[in-house]
Formats: structure tokens, C-alpha cells, sequence
């Protein structure tokens, strides 16, 4: 298995193992009905999201809508109330954004928030 798959699926097992968590919280991303009506485009473009190293980001539920701000050349963007810079490795500049609104993909791990992926609002 190679890194990238390693990450992969690091990145899917921890949202899943957050998904069955007993404490209801809005930090993690869970597919509880609220994406049924989601259009097939989006849908699609959720799943096909990958980071500029080849990773996929995960799925719908794992996707963050966010806020974000630009600082001295960076992206930075609010988790759990804490402003963050993403990582140049997780900002994805190309294939659009057909949300409309920036997403951002992470997982907590070991208590650390990993950022895996990053489209800004206007996609580029």
C-alpha cells in the first residue's frame, strides 16, 4: 500500500470512527439524511476531489463548508472556533468549486487537526 492510500484511508476510517461516535458534535462531518437532496454534479464532485498529491479528500459528509480568510499569501480557516492555516499541500487550485463556498476536509488525530484538503470559494 502506498503512502497516499495509507492516508486515504486514514482519513475515511477516523471520519468514520467520528461518525459512530455517542457525543453528538458539529465538529465532525456525519451523513445522517441531510445530503439525499444534494444534485448528482455535486455529488459527484465531492467524491472526485482530491488533493494536489493525489489523495482523495473522502466524501460529501467529509467536507467542511467554511469561512477563510487570506493572510500574508496564506489560507487560514476557522475549525472548532480556532483560526488555522491550511497546508500549501492540501489547497486545491484546480476543478472548480461548484458550491459556490470554500470546503475544507480534516480529521482530528491524536488531538491534532490534520488538514487533507482545501478548495477556496471561487475554486481557484
Amino acid at each position: 500500500m502506498t503512502p497516499r492510500m495509507r492516508l486515504a484511508l486514514l482519513c475515511c476510517t477516523v471520519s468514520l470512527a467520528a461518525s459512530v461516535s455517542t457525543a453528538p458534535t458539529s465538529s465532525y462531518a456525519v451523513d445522517r439524511g441531510q445530503f439525499e437532496n444534494v444534485p448528482d454534479n455535486i455529488r459527484s464532485w465531492f467524491r472526485s476531489v482530491r488533493s494536489p498529491t493525489g489523495v482523495p479528500c473522502c466524501d460529501i459528509s467529509d467536507g467542511h463548508r467554511t469561512d477563510y480568510d487570506v493572510r500574508g499569501g496564506n489560507y487560514w480557516v476557522p475549525i472548532d472556533g480556532e483560526w488555522m492555516q491550511v497546508p500549501d499541500r492540501a489547497i486545491i487550485r484546480e476543478g472548480g468549486n461548484p458550491v459556490g463556498e470554500a470546503v475544507v476536509w480534516y480529521v482530528k488525530h491524536g488531538g491534532n487537526v490534520i488538514i487533507s484538503c482545501f478548495v477556496p470559494a471561487d475554486g481557484a
